[in-house]
């Protein structure tokens, strides 16, 4: 019989500076539990994924000491490329299922786990999941925060259709051609655009849509969600010029924009 593998969702608080929310407070008893249970993992940082166990055997005891848990970080090439530019028949993907052997020969259940929120979502790990459910592997994902809903759904746009674009480009002029495509396809078509950028540019992508925006375009900027410090921005673009927001440089924000 095959492993399962789980999907195990993290805090939102990666590299965040304390207080930082009780674990109990972002993941729910069962998730912590489940969690608490599984031996092999496949991580997007292993260090960031045993720090997680360190708070989840303080809350549940691990199945062995953490020591005796198997973590095994996704190949660079993901975090590089990430998993949409690979084909079916990418050297790779060989690798990602020998990375499943433990569920697949030996029948034991594993988790893969990313530094913030959901994994494989806006984070390496779609590969895997896409080799587990091709191995005939059964795929469970684990109640935990996503910060794009979590935007998505404070942030009063159409959360009926929405759309995820990942990053924008750095250099400023492609940046604001790829602002203005956005917001007009958000106005003809009233579908939500939703993005993260890296959090020492945060200031700098706010005062481009400041200004590339036009006045009566809605934006969005939501930072440290679930976090003590949260906060959530929602205004037309005109009326957030004249409030002139600053943004923390430490601390990931998602931006949204429609109408």
């Amino acid at each position: 019989m095959k492993g399962r593998l789980f999907l195990a969702p993290s805090p939102l608080d990666f590299g965040c500076a304390p207080p930082l929310p009780a674990l109990t407070d972002v993941l729910p008893l069962g998730a912590i539990e489940q969690m608490a249970h599984i031996r092999h993992w496949i991580c997007e940082n292993a260090k960031t994924t045993r720090a997680l166990l360190k708070r989840i055997d303080a809350v549940h005891s691990l199945c062995a000491p953490l020591q005796e848990l198997h973590l095994t970080e996704l190949p660079r090439i993901l975090h590089k490329k990430g998993d949409h530019a690979l084909s079916p028949h990418d050297p790779v993907m060989a690798e990602l299922r020998e990375l499943l052997a433990p569920a697949l020969v030996h029948g034991e259940d594993m988790a893969l786990n990313s530094e913030a929120g959901m994994p494989a979502i806006a984070d390496p790990g779609a590969s895997i999941v896409s080799a587990a459910h091709s191995a005939g592997m059964v795929v469970i994902p684990l109640t935990g925060p996503s910060s794009l809903l979590l935007t998505l759904a404070a942030s009063g746009l159409n959360g009926q259709n929405f759309a995820f674009v990942g990053y924008l480009p750095q250099d400023v002029a492609a940046k604001t051609r790829r602002l203005q495509e956005l917001e007009q396809l958000a106005l003809k078509t009233g579908q939500t655009q939703l993005w993260i950028e890296t959090p020492y540019r945060n200031q700098s992508m706010l005062q481009t849509a400041l200004q590339v925006l036009k006045p009566s375009t809605r934006l969005c900027v939501a930072h440290g969600l679930t976090l003590p410090q949260m906060h959530v921005m929602s205004a037309p673009v005109g009326e957030l010029r004249r409030q002139s927001p600053c943004l923390p440089d430490r601390i990931p924000a998602v931006f949204a924009l429609g109408r």
